[in-house]
C-alpha cells in the first residue's frame, strides 16, 4: 500500500478495506509513515467520514497496537463503564461496587487525569495508601474473589491512538466523528471487557455542547463496540451543569460514599442506578433496565454496594475505616462562600467554568507529574432551576490559599440569574441500546 493512494481513495470518498486499515496503523505507529501523510489522511477523514465497518477496524487495529488485558479467566460476564468526561463525574465510585454486589465482575483499568480533577485514580488515592499496581495474576485473582478490582492503565496501552490523537489535536481534526469514536472505543476493547455502556456528556462542561453531535457519537460507538463483539449501550447524560454538588477529589469521594450509604444528590444517585442497570442488563442479570434499577437500589439500601466499597478500599491497600468516618478524608484550610448578586432563578452554571475554577485551586494537573491536591475543590449549592436571593450562598470554594479572587470570578461568571422561571433540564437525555 502506498500512503499517497490511502489518503487519495479517502479524499475521494472510498471505503478502505480492513488490511489497509491495519496496515496504515502499524505502519503509523512505528514511524514509517510520516505526520505529514497522516494529518493529510486525518483531514480527508474529517471531510468524508467512514462507514461503521471502517470505524470498527480502525479501533481494532489501535487496540492491538500495544498492551491489551485478557480477562478470559475471569469467570460470567465482565462489565465497564466509560464516561466521556465532565465536571462532579463521581458514578464509577457508586456503580463499581454496586454491581460487584450483585454478582457481575467489575475489572476496570482506569488511569490518572488532565485537567480540572484527577482521573479516577487519583480519586481513589485520597484513601491513605490506596494502591494500583499489582500483577496481572494478582488482579485476576481479586475480580475472580470478590467481583470488584482496579488496576492503572499500562503506558503501552493503544501507541497508536496516543501518537494519532496528539497529531489531530495540532492538526484542527479533534472533532473528525470516527476518530473521536475509535480513539474512546480503542481503549475499551484493549481494557478487555465483554459488555460497556457509556456516559455520554452533553453539555457546557462536555466535550460535546451539542445534542445532535453527542448522538452521534453514542450511536457510531455504540456500532464500534458491536460490530467487534462487545455489547455496548450509551446513555446521554446533562453536563450542562456540575453532576452533584462536589468538584475536586476527596470531595468528589465523600459525595460518592454518602450515595453508598443511601443519601448524596439525587442526580448522582440517578444516573449511577441507571448506568449500573445497564451493566447488570449486559451481564444477563436482569432481562430489563427497570429490573435492574430495582436490584441496584436494593442494593444501596441494604448496605451491600458500600460494604463492596468498604472492601475494595481495603484490598487495595487504602484505609477503609474513611469509609466509616469520611471526615478523616484531608481537608482544605479555608471555605470561602461565593454568594448571588441578584435575586431571580438560576437559568445556567457554566460547567467548564466550574471545573476550571477547581483547577486553579489545584484540584487538576495540565502535565502529568504535577501534584494534585486531593483537599480542593468547588462545592455547588445552587443548582439550575433553583431560586436564589441576593446574597444566598451560590458556591463554597475549598482552598488551601487566602487570596481565591480568579477564582470568584470563575464561579460568577458561569452562574446566569434570570427572573423567569427556569425548568430544570433531564439528567438522562438519550439513550443508544444494543
Amino acid at each position: 500500500m502506498r500512503m499517497v493512494d490511502f489518503i487519495a481513495n479517502k479524499r475521494d470518498g472510498l471505503v478502505h478495506d480492513d488490511e489497509h486499515i491495519k496496515q496504515f496503523v502499524t505502519e503509523y505507529t512505528n514511524g514509517s509513515i510520516p505526520d505529514y501523510q497522516a494529518s493529510a489522511w486525518a483531514m480527508a477523514v474529517y471531510f468524508q467520514g467512514m462507514t461503521k465497518e471502517e470505524s470498527a477496524a480502525l479501533t481494532h487495529a489501535m487496540a492491538k497496537s500495544g498492551d491489551e488485558l485478557d480477562l478470559s479467566q475471569i469467570e460470567g460476564v465482565k462489565v465497564d463503564k466509560h464516561s466521556t468526561g465532565g465536571v462532579g463525574d463521581k458514578t464509577t465510585f457508586i456503580l463499581s461496587p454496586l454491581v460487584a454486589a450483585a454478582g457481575v465482575p467489575v475489572a476496570k483499568m482506569s488511569g490518572r487525569g488532565l485537567g480540572h480533577t484527577g482521573g479516577t485514580i487519583d480519586k481513589l488515592e485520597a484513601f491513605s495508601g490506596f494502591q494500583t499496581e499489582m500483577t496481572v495474576d494478582r488482579f485476576i485473582d481479586l475480580v475472580n474473589e470478590h467481583k470488584l478490582a482496579l488496576v492503572g492503565q499500562t503506558g503501552n496501552l493503544t501507541p497508536a491512538d496516543k501518537k494519532l490523537y496528539a497529531l489531530r489535536d495540532v492538526t484542527a481534526t479533534v472533532n473528525a466523528m470516527p476518530l473521536i469514536a475509535s480513539s474512546v472505543m480503542s481503549k475499551k476493547i484493549a481494557a478487555g471487557a465483554d459488555g460497556i455502556v457509556l456516559d455520554v456528556k452533553v453539555g457546557s462542561g462536555a466535550f460535546m455542547s451539542d445534542l445532535d453531535a453527542a448522538r452521534e457519537l453514542a450511536q457510531t460507538m455504540v456500532q464500534i463496540g458491536n460490530e467487534l463483539g462487545r455489547q455496548t449501550v450509551a446513555v446521554l447524560s446533562d453536563m450542562d451543569q456540575p453532576l452533584g454538588e462536589m468538584v475536586g477529589n476527596s470531595l468528589e469521594v465523600k459525595e460518592a460514599i454518602d450515595v453508598l450509604k443511601g443519601g448524596g444528590p439525587k442526580d448522582v444517585r440517578d444516573l449511577s442506578v441507571r448506568l449500573a442497570a445497564h451493566m447488570l442488563v449486559l451481564a444477563n442479570k436482569v432481562d430489563s433496565v427497570e429490573a435492574g434499577e430495582q436490584l441496584a437500589n436494593e442494593l444501596l439500601q441494604n448496605g451491600k454496594a458500600l460494604e463492596a466499597f468498604r472492601q475494595f478500599v481495603e484490598r487495595q491497600g487504602g484505609d477503609p475505616t474513611f469509609v466509616d468516618n469520611p471526615e478523616a478524608f484531608v481537608k482544605a484550610n479555608h471555605i470561602i462562600a461565593v454568594t448571588a448578586k441578584e435575586d431571580g432563578y438560576v437559568k445556567q452554571i457554566h460547567a467548564a467554568k466550574i471545573g476550571q475554577a477547581a483547577g486553579h485551586l489545584g484540584a487538576g494537573r495540565m502535565t502529568k507529574d504535577e501534584e494534585i491536591d486531593h483537599s480542593v475543590g468547588v462545592q455547588v449549592k445552587k443548582k439550575r432551576g433553583d431560586y436564589v436571593n441576593a446574597g444566598d450562598v451560590l458556591t463554597y470554594i475549598h482552598s488551601n490559599k487566602e487570596e481565591v479572587a480568579d477564582v470568584v470570578k470563575l464561579i460568577e461568571e458561569s452562574y446566569t440569574i434570570t427572573k423567569e422561571h427556569v425548568e430544570p433540564l433531564p439528567l438522562i437525555m438519550d439513550e443508544m441500546l444494543k
